[in-house]
């Protein structure tokens, strides 16, 4: 018996010990953010074993939990949901069922995952959508562009902009009756990196005459030139996105050659003949001092040009809107942006805002204290965390002032 109870206290320990992360005092319900981290550490670990026998990508396994989380298209008392393609891309629509004496809202929605994961069938990306849909009367086209590494840059963002530039016609606007000058692009995460793109390539395309009123970045990726930032060093073991899981969801939507994600774990992925664009991610003049803290900006370390000859798209705009120069970010709509500071993605959003502000755009900055990465996706029902409900409260009141 005395053997059987310790053989239960070892295992219960290593339990605990697997299952347990360090997560900062200000997150509430810190468990379940740590039972959420330890399913993501043993997919990852199940990735890993997978990929080194060569029986599947890391990201293959990964995606089990988008499988495990679909929602097929089911329409409720409130909203009508189907699945259906614009310009060959699929998406998810929901339309609101309230009537209306005028035109609607609509909003463009591109999920996260590190362009390599997720669904806007998923769960959490249902009831956002869901809940934008009734309580703004807002149709919502939620975006399932393809995903790497089966499908590398630019393919990610042409299919968006694709879907985008597609229901922006006045004909497709008049048939799901949208005012043409209330259209949102919004996303989280990767979704806010492509949110942000698209809204910079609607800018210089004569052939879309109906604009973007508004732009909303949820938590977004914005570039890939400095992987050192604070906010990377100070949140590089973050439950949800470590640093490590960041650089390997960016490496991989250029392309699965190890190399690059080695060198951009140095942080000497950029040559030398690029590093004008470093002033675009100078976070020791974009960042204000309270981030900087403890912090000595060393300025760039330059690698060997030939990963940038091979995979020229980290350095370009349509993967890294942080990298625009400022005329290219004038006329840009009122834009919102939602950071979180326990998230390696906070300085690329303060950053981000910081630019716009320079160039003009009128900028609404949202900083949670006592946010993490994918906050908002911690929200399925009304019972979930309160500071995912609050956060998704300030962004859909945002939409319904600014759209």
């Amino acid at each position: 018996m005395g053997a059987k109870l310790f053989c239960l206290c070892i295992a219960f320990t290593l339990v605990a010990y697997y299952i347990y992360s360090p997560i900062p005092e200000n997150i509430e319900q810190p468990w379940k953010l740590m039972l959420t981290s330890a399913v993501l550490r043993t997919l990852g670990h199940m990735g890993e074993a997978a990929e080194w026998l060569g029986l599947a990508n890391y990201m293959d396994v990964l995606m089990l939990l988008s499988a495990t989380e679909y929602m097929a298209p089911t329409s409720d008392e409130n909203v009508t949901v189907a699945d259906t393609e614009f310009s060959g891309v699929a998406v998810r629509l929901f339309l609101p069922k309230k009537p209306t004496e005028g035109l609607r809202r609509a909003v463009l929605y591109f999920h996260g995952g590190g362009f390599c994961v997720g669904d806007a069938g998923m769960k959490a990306y249902d009831f956002l959508a869901r809940r934008t849909s009734s309580q703004l009367n807002a149709v919502v086209v939620s975006v399932n562009y393809r995903l790497a590494p089966k499908y590398h840059f630019p393919v990610q963002f042409e299919d968006v902009y694709s879907a985008s530039k597609f229901f922006l016609q006045s004909r497709v606007l008049s048939q799901y009756r949208v005012d043409p000058t209330r259209v949102c692009v919004a996303g989280d995460s990767a979704g806010g990196n492509l949110a942000a793109a698209v809204a910079q390539k609607l800018l210089e395309d004569s052939e879309v005459t109906n604009k973007l009123k508004a732009q909303a970045l949820v938590y977004p990726a914005l570039q890939i030139l400095d992987l050192n930032l604070p906010s990377y060093q100070q949140n590089a073991d973050m439950p949800i996105l470590s640093k490590s899981l960041m650089i390997r969801f960016w490496s991989e939507y250029f392309t699965s050659d190890p190399s690059l994600r080695e060198a951009m774990t140095s942080n000497r992925h950029v040559p030398a003949q690029w590093g004008h664009l470093f002033q675009f991610v100078n976070w020791s003049t974009l960042l204000p001092d309270r981030l900087k803290k403890g912090h000595v900006y060393t300025g760039p370390a330059f690698g060997s040009p030939a990963l940038a000859e091979k995979y020229p798209g980290f350095l370009d705009p349509r993967a890294a809107p942080l990298l625009a120069a400022e005329a290219r970010l004038r006329g840009l709509p009122p834009t919102y942006i939602l950071t979180c500071q326990h998230d390696v993605l906070r300085d690329d959003g303060f950053m981000y805002a910081s630019r716009l502000r320079a160039a003009g755009v009128p900028v609404t900055h949202e900083h949670a204290e006592d946010g993490f990465h994918g906050a908002l996706t911690f929200v399925t029902s009304p019972a979930d965390m309160a500071v995912g409900h609050r956060l998704m409260g300030g962004y859909l009141q945002w939409l319904e002032e600014h759209l």
